[in-house]
C-alpha cells in the first residue's frame, strides 16, 4: 500500500470519517460468511449455466430456480430472486406483436371457431394452435411459422421461409404430423387444429390437409388477436427469447439454425409456469405414463 493504513485513516479523520487502523486490520483479517460463501458458489454455478446454454442467460429469477432444482441443486427461491436482484441480472422482456396475418375477406365460407378462446386441453394432441411472425434479416423477412400442442405447449411444428404463403403453413403442418408419427401416433382424428383467419390457414389447400389427416380444422374471427392468444402468446417467447437477443440476423439459413436450437431448448429444457413448471417433453411423458398405469394389463 504506497501510503499505509494510519496516514490514509487520519485523513479520512479530518474529512469526518472516523476509521481506526484496528477496524480495517480487523475487516482484512475477517473470514467471509457461510452466506457470502453460498452466494459465491450460486453465483458461479448460474454463471455456468448461463454460457452453457446462451438460452438459459433470457432465464428470470423464478425459471433460473426452477432450472437448477430440476439439475438437483436445492436452493431457495427467494435466495436465487436476491443474488439476480444484486447482479443485475433480469429475464427476456416481451414487446407488443406486429401483425403478420391477414385476413382474406373473399373467404366466406372458412372453418368455424370450435375452441371460442378456451385453450385447454386435457391430452396430447387434442388441441394444436398455429401463428407465425417475421424476422428482420440482412437478406429480408423471414417468416417463421409454429404448431404447438396445448395440452404441453410443445412445439410440434415449424418451418421458415422467405415467403409467406400457404406452403409455409402447410409444411409447417406436414412436420407436426410426422412429429407425431415418429412417436408411433398415427391417427389424430377428433384433433382440433386452431389459427386465426389469415388468408394462408383459411385456404382451400390448407383446410383439405387437415381433413384428410382427420383434423377439424378451428378458425378466429378476423382481426381478433384474443381469438388466437396461445399461439401469439409462444410466439412471444421466440422473440423476447431467441429473435431480439441474438440479432443481428444475416439470412434465413441463420434463422433457421438458431430455431432449430431454440425449438430443442423449448421443447426439452425450458420449464412451463402453465404446465406445472414442467418442461413439454416431461409433461408428455407423465400424461403417457399415469395413462399406462391405469390402463389394464392382460
Amino acid at each position: 500500500m504506497e501510503f499505509g493504513v494510519e496516514p490514509i485513516c487520519r485523513v479520512l479523520t479530518e474529512h469526518g470519517i472516523q476509521i481506526a487502523p484496528s477496524t480495517f486490520y480487523e475487516a482484512l483479517d475477517r473470514r467471509p460468511t457461510r452466506r457470502q460463501v453460498r452466494d459465491a458458489e450460486l453465483i458461479a454455478l448460474i454463471e455456468a449455466e448461463r454460457k452453457r446454454q446462451k438460452l438459459t442467460a433470457r432465464f428470470g429469477a423464478r425459471k433460473m430456480w426452477l432450472h437448477l432444482r430440476g439439475r438437483g441443486h436445492d436452493v431457495a427461491r427467494c435466495t436465487i430472486e436476491r443474488i439476480y436482484r444484486e447482479q443485475g441480472w433480469v429475464g427476456a422482456l416481451r414487446l407488443k406483436k406486429v401483425r403478420t396475418t391477414i385476413g382474406d375477406p373473399a373467404a366466406a365460407e372458412r372453418p368455424s371457431d370450435l375452441v371460442d378462446r378456451q385453450f385447454w386441453a386435457s391430452r396430447p394432441d387434442q388441441l394444436w394452435v398455429a401463428d407465425f411472425t417475421y424476422v428482420a434479416t440482412w437478406s429480408g423477412t423471414v417468416y417463421v411459422a409454429f404448431v404447438f400442442d396445448v395440452f404441453s405447449r410443445r412445439i410440434v411444428g415449424w418451418r421458415a421461409a422467405t415467403r409467406m404463403t400457404t406452403d409455409l403453413v402447410l409444411d409447417t403442418l406436414e412436420h407436426a404430423i410426422w412429429t407425431r408419427r415418429q412417436a408411433g401416433i398415427s391417427d389424430l382424428s377428433g384433433l382440433i387444429h386452431h389459427t386465426d383467419a389469415g388468408s394462408q390457414y383459411v385456404s382451400f389447400a390448407f383446410t383439405q390437409r387437415l381433413i384428410d389427416e382427420g383434423v377439424d380444422p378451428s378458425v378466429g374471427s378476423v382481426g381478433d388477436a384474443y381469438d388466437n392468444a396461445l399461439a401469439e402468446s409462444q410466439i412471444g417467447l421466440y422473440k423476447a427469447e431467441l429473435i431480439r437477443p441474438e440479432g443481428p440476423w444475416r439470412g434465413v439459413e441463420h434463422v433457421e439454425l438458431e430455431t432449430l436450437n431454440w425449438v430443442d431448448f423449448f421443447n426439452n429444457e425450458r420449464p412451463h409456469e402453465a404446465i406445472d413448471d414442467f418442461t413439454p417433453a416431461a409433461a408428455e411423458e407423465l400424461h403417457y405414463a399415469a395413462r399406462n398405469e391405469l390402463t389394464p394389463t392382460g
